[in-house]
């Protein structure tokens, strides 16, 4: 029999709606995962010892003053990372990116089209465009972006409203998501 806490995954919670849902879906997969806060220190982090992080989303701004920000030691430790919403722009502030509010908020559904030639979007589609570009229908919620990502970043998706709505640093592992995998709205989800 497997020891699913072998392969835990680590959720640090910013506030989202969603992170419970995050938690259901690793674990719907067969992989135990935990929720903690965002402000758990290195030390925890490395005493419970993931395999993986996840960055959940959350309410606050991340260029506003004093905004929750994951442990830096978090982008040393050789794990793969996935930022989801706030999750992404924490990343990508953290790591050298620019995050700003955006004139056009997206909230509900949104179509992507998948950039890149990035692991976690390879194969996977709901419609083809004209250019024979995969999109993705998926579920949106925010009114920041990131406008810069952090060097070593490659462009994943995009929305028009949101030219970087997918990033990644294939050698470190890291995946920034602007929308939301785990929802039923996001039809792929479970190709995550």
């Amino acid at each position: 029999m497997t020891d699913i806490h072998s392969q835990k995954i680590l959720i640090l919670d910013f506030g989202s709606q969603y992170t419970q849902l995050i938690a259901r879906r690793v674990r719907e997969l067969g992989v135990f995962s935990e929720i903690r806060a965002w402000d758990m220190t290195a030390e925890e982090i490395k005493e419970f010892n993931p395999k993986a992080i996840v960055l959940a989303g959350g309410p606050e701004s991340v260029h506003e003053a004093n905004s929750p920000r994951a442990a830096e030691e978090i982008f040393t430790m050789g794990l793969p990372v996935l930022g989801i919403c706030y999750g992404m722009q924490t990343m990508a502030e953290q790591l050298g990116g620019k995050v700003e509010g955006s004139d056009v908020r997206e909230f509900g559904y949104a179509q992507i089209k998948a950039e890149g030639q990035s692991a976690l979007l390879k194969d996977i589609s709901d419609h083809v465009d004209h250019d024979g570009a995969a999109l993705l229908d998926v579920w949106m919620s925010h009114g920041d972006k990131v406008v810069k990502m952090p060097e070593g970043f490659e462009l994943m998706a995009s929305t028009p409203s949101c030219p970087i709505a997918g990033m990644y640093h294939a050698e470190k592992n890291f995946y920034g998501v602007q929308f939301h995998p785990e929802v039923t709205h996001t039809l792929q989800a479970n190709a995550f």
